[in-house]
């Protein structure tokens, strides 16, 4: 039947890309690898060091995953061409959405197993660090910084990453002044990077009695998590600490002492904060690791040969420096002004739904990393 034939075709326009897939992940080195990595878990004295046989082990799970996924994506396209098949032969026409479907499931797997190939900073397999901040603009601002932290929130749960709550400053009457949050699993900073930079809102606001349009604005920091293994050096004597009591959104009180830590870097201005643990001296130790963080990913950033040469950071909320727009008045529309991609489905986008712009983003990087290599040759 033409359908399916039609179907078989489009299906098996996958399989180049499936098999040079194999190739761009690296298969045959990233299975010699666990090997070596398995080999090393049974060496004695393996278990002495808990952290380092830790680690070793996630990374062996970690580039197992990378294998069985791309297993998955070929017996699911095997099956697939399998029921195609089967439905022509009996001319099933009740088939073919299943068929469809599968096919689709095929491409879309596809898709997203080659856009972790252009995940290949040095960071972007870390955890990742978002810090969210309103704009001027009191409650209205304040409300829409907490849109974005509930939308993060969303995506991080979608995809499966675990998310921590380490710093929350309420709003004045609603919303919040400024967040943190630690978002965990595997690439979480190669795919958030994208996201980091203003966020602009237009809409009717709801704390506006007139019922006049709006226009907020909101920044988020996106950093990696830097791990234990990389040192930063920090001079004790450029860190201003001041404690204070921490409390949970919309002003739950998650302890009464003041155990939250607010760690002032005094050369750049940087402040970072962490009230998620239970002790002055664990939250210090997070604020550092912060920190760290934010200093680390700021000197490669800026191709700087030091910690020292960070002049400062500038954080300009306002119009014009918006890397997104999210307008529900008078249309429904969100925009990324740095791809030009754009979907009218504004309220998919506020429950998590950013992959568009993730993908769009990380494929332009790529092609234009592309160039600039091209160009230096």
């Amino acid at each position: 039947m033409v359908q399916f034939e039609e179907l078989l075709l489009r299906l098996e326009g996958s399989k180049p890309d499936i098999d040079d897939l194999s190739d761009a992940l690296g298969l045959k080195s990233l299975m010699s690898e666990i090997e070596q990595l398995e080999l090393k878990a049974t060496e004695p004295g393996f278990w002495d060091d808990v952290e380092k046989s830790q680690s070793v082990l996630q990374k062996t799970g970690a580039l197992k995953g990378t294998v069985e996924e791309y297993n998955k994506l070929v017996e699911h396209y095997d099956d697939a061409a399998a029921l195609i098949e089967l439905a022509n032969e009996e001319e099933d026409e009740g088939l073919y959405d299943e068929a469809l479907s599968e096919v689709e499931a095929v491409e879309n797997e596809l898709a997203r197993q080659k856009l972790k190939t252009l995940l290949t900073g040095e960071y972007d397999k870390n955890n990742a660090v978002l810090t969210f901040h309103a704009g001027s603009g009191g409650t209205e601002a304040q409300d829409w910084a907490e849109m974005l932290f509930r939308m993060y929130n969303r995506w991080a749960e979608a995809h499966n990453f675990k998310v921590k709550t380490v710093d929350y400053l309420d709003g004045d009457e609603a919303g919040l002044k400024s967040a943190v949050l630690l978002i965990e699993g595997e690439n979480a900073y190669g795919y958030l990077k994208s996201e980091a930079g203003v966020h602009r809102l237009v809409r009717v606001s709801p704390f506006d009695s007139q019922g006049r349009r709006h226009t907020s604005f909101a920044s988020l920091e996106v950093m990696p998590e830097i791990n234990d293994d990389i040192k930063v050096d920090i001079n004790p004597e450029d860190i201003k600490m001041d404690v204070y009591r921490a409390s949970g959104a919309g002003g739950q009180k998650v302890n009464k002492t003041s155990s939250a830590v607010r760690l002032t870097h005094i050369p750049t201005g940087i402040v970072v904060a962490s009230q998620v643990e239970r002790s002055q001296y664990q939250n210090r130790d997070v604020a550092m690791k912060m920190l760290a963080s934010k200093l680390m990913e700021i000197k490669e950033r800026e191709h700087l040969d030091k910690i020292e040469d960070i002049k400062g950071v500038q954080k300009e909320i306002t119009w014009g420096s918006q890397i997104r727009s999210y307008v529900f008045m008078p249309y429904t529309m969100v925009k990324d002004h740095r791809t030009s991609y754009e979907t009218g489905n504004i309220n998919a986008v506020m429950d998590g739904d950013l992959d568009g712009f993730i993908n769009a983003y990380l494929k332009a990087a790529s092609l234009n990393k592309l160039h600039e290599d091209f160009t230096e040759e």
